[in-house]
């Protein structure tokens, strides 16, 4: 009986103790998740992130100050300025990768994303057609080149252009069915008021781009020194090349955009990111409304007259010849729109700014 009742005093005693222990505990504080004006989407860094050989990432990182680097799960760490508010990511190539690290961002409690602008600010090759490397693009669409059937071309009928066409079509270019992902429509209104701050801007010709744009004797868009112009991306995880497939391109984000658009950058990611802002908007993380896609360009999507696609993409491969210059380009002409949005932020937090054309 005595050792019964000293195990229930003891016991008494322990919860006594528990007790007053958690009333006396301090209750964990909830940390204010990060405010974020504008965040900075790049694609790919090639080695570090200051320092050395430039990939689209660095020249954000260093100008901006991007100091607090903050761990993700993800492609690549966040970069972060507590003063400017501006949050800089890598998602990483391809339409996987910028979907999944946009949603991974989106999703993260550590940061108040719920009025940020996002800027895509990444090179591609352009139409010789539109525009020369170096020029910078801002789109109003983003069309994706993946979602399809496809037959090979040794295949396909001989009244077809091309062998891919769209889902639930019984041929290229036949009636084109409703999307279901295959194109997205940007905010035109924030996309001309940015083209708007920029179109008059003089970009930076850098030595050894006017011989290369001179090749290109057939487009006169090519051989002008960079400049800043609208134009549509088309998004696609193969990296293509070539006057067939620039055909093709240029059809199928018309067709997509029912003759709205225009095809003028080749890149891999843009359709992945508006993806997943569009499902992140539903929940109030973020607004897919204050997107922009902004690209430039690094090299040409067809080949000089004179040479074979297959010579120019291999030599594609040993270095673009505008990659400098586009990424010189994306900073200056971004930069123009993100300070505009931050001297301006009482005004542009709550309202998204509109073209005044």
């Amino acid at each position: 009986m005595l050792k019964k009742i000293t195990v229930a005093l003891l016991t008494l005693g322990l919860l006594a103790c528990n007790a007053e222990h958690k009333a006396t505990a301090p209750v964990a504080k909830k940390e204010t998740p990060l405010p974020v004006k504008v965040v900075v989407v790049t694609m790919f860094e090639i080695g570090e992130d200051s320092g050395d050989t430039a990939g689209e990432f660095q020249l954000w990182n260093e100008r901006r100050k991007l100091d607090q680097v903050l761990p993700f799960h993800g492609h690549h760490d966040l970069h972060y300025n507590p003063e400017s508010q501006i949050l800089g990511m890598v998602t990483g190539i391809g339409t996987a990768k910028s979907a999944a690290s946009v949603m991974a961002l989106g999703m993260d409690p550590r940061f108040d994303l719920s009025k940020a602008y996002w800027l895509v600010a990444g090179i591609s090759g352009f139409d010789p057609a539109d525009a020369s490397i170096g020029s910078a693009a801002w789109a109003d669409y983003v069309v994706d080149g993946d979602l399809a059937h496809e037959i090979d071309p040794r295949e396909i009928p001989e009244d077809w252009p091309f062998g891919y066409f769209a889902r639930d079509s019984k041929g290229p270019m036949d009636k084109r069915p409703e999307p279901s992902g295959e194109v997205f429509a940007l905010n035109k209104s924030l996309s001309d008021w940015a083209y708007g701050l920029t179109k008059d801007m003089k970009l930076q010709d850098f030595p050894g781009m006017e011989p290369v744009r001179a090749l290109y004797t057939e487009t006169p868009a090519a051989q002008r020194e960079p400049f800043v112009l609208k134009g549509d991306n088309l998004a696609a995880m193969t990296y293509w090349h070539g006057d067939l497939m620039n055909d093709w391109a240029n059809r199928w984000v018309d067709y997509w955009t029912d003759g709205e658009g225009q095809f003028v950058s080749s890149a891999m990611e843009d359709t992945g990111t508006y993806q997943s802002l569009l499902w992140l908007s539903k929940t109030g993380r973020a607004d897919v409304q204050r997107l922009m896609v902004l690209r430039t360009a690094s090299n040409y999507t067809t080949p000089p007259p004179g040479m074979t696609a297959v010579e120019n993409l291999l030599k594609d491969n040993e270095g673009y010849p505008g990659l400098q210059a586009s990424l010189e380009s994306a900073y200056s002409v971004g930069s123009v729109v993100i300070d505009e949005l931050l001297a301006n932020w009482d005004s542009y937090k709550d309202a998204i700014p509109r073209s005044i054309n």
